[in-house]
């Protein structure tokens, strides 16, 4: 296990440099460009298709935290995705009394590590098709591939197909995603 572990943290690390070196290539995002230098917050509040995610970000105090050193991997879901919950369940979260609950859905998006598609997909087919994640919001999501899109499924069976990938941020990756995680009920 601790072979594993070392071999992971060694990909991880040869990715966030590799990431680097193309960070000149980062894709546009909800209409911006997003800056290899910025972090993963400065990025998120120039895209127009994240509105609603850097909304909760600030609404659960987690500015500060994603701004900080990281590294993180970030599954960001567009504005479309939040609006395709239930009816009154982004207001709901955003009240003050649901604050914790707010926490751990958007902590359920953030893996403390710089995970690029390339070491997702390498780590989906070494694991025989099903990569498990751990999100620092304690949410174990499943890896798979769909032809060549990576779909991330949550604890509820919520999937979501990754449809910006490798987005460099200083501070980590993020992967836009169409759908949101909530934690199991």
């Amino acid at each position: 296990m601790k072979t594993r572990a070392l071999a992971l943290s060694a990909l991880l690390a040869t990715s966030a440099f590799a990431g680097a070196a193309f960070a000149q290539e980062n894709p546009m995002v909800g209409g911006a460009p997003m800056s290899p230098e910025m972090n993963i917050v400065e990025n998120a509040v120039n895209s127009a298709d994240h509105t609603t995610l850097v909304a909760a970000v600030e609404a659960a105090g987690l500015v500060e935290t994603l701004q900080g050193e990281g590294p993180f991997t970030v599954f960001a879901p567009t504005n479309d995705a939040f609006a395709a919950l239930p009816e009154g369940t982004v207001d709901t979260l955003l009240l003050p009394e649901n604050l914790e609950m707010l926490q751990q859905v958007l902590t359920c998006h953030v893996v403390g590590a710089n995970v690029t598609s390339t070491d997702l997909v390498g780590m989906i087919e070494a694991d025989g098709g099903t990569h498990t994640i751990e999100t620092l919001g304690g949410c174990m999501l499943e890896a798979t591939l769909d032809g060549d899109s990576v779909v991330i499924t949550d604890e509820n069976g919520t999937a979501a197909t990754v449809t910006i990938a490798d987005v460099i941020q200083s501070n980590g990756v993020i992967h836009v995603t169409d759908a949101v995680f909530t934690p199991a009920m």
